[in-house]
């Protein structure tokens, strides 16, 4: 009976704030403050609030998310010393299974890092290069200098 009450005194009040906002000429923010104000009631005739309210203030359900938090907590712990005793003793899954590759492991076949690095010595595949004009051969530059008196 109080969250009715409350959510009723709630849309009152916000239905209020819409009309000053509709009186102040801004008809679009008022309409939107209007569909605001209107929610806790239709949460209150739907029947909504009861449901959510005797929910809340049920110690079975409490214990319920207990449960399901405690048993979370007990998939979770198993599931991390599984893979640690897994990965400690490097045999493949249970009756000769071969093992799963795990999000993150390294690769049965990876390369060493110095194989990634690029070689400096060689140019690109589509790169040519420029033997017809020297690396110190400023001369356009210099021009265009010039032409602008610096």
């Amino acid at each position: 009976m109080l969250a009715e009450t409350i959510c009723s005194a709630v849309s009152v009040a916000g239905l209020g704030i819409a009309a000053v906002t509709a009186y102040r000429k801004r008809f679009l923010a008022a309409a939107r403050i209007t569909a605001y104000a209107l929610v806790p009631v239709a949460l209150v005739m739907t029947g909504f609030v009861e449901w959510v309210s005797g929910m809340v203030f049920n110690p079975t359900v409490w214990a319920g998310f207990g449960l399901l938090g405690v048993s979370w907590l007990l998939f979770m712990t198993t599931r991390a010393i599984e893979r640690r005793a897994l990965a400690a003793s490097g045999e493949p899954g249970e009756a000769g299974k071969p093992k799963k590759k795990v999000k993150g492991s390294p690769a049965a076949e990876a390369v060493a890092p110095a194989a990634s690095a690029p070689s400096l010595g060689t140019a690109r595949a589509g790169s040519q290069p420029r033997s017809d004009a020297p690396a110190d051969d400023f001369s356009d530059i210099e021009a265009i200098l010039k032409k602008h008196g610096i």
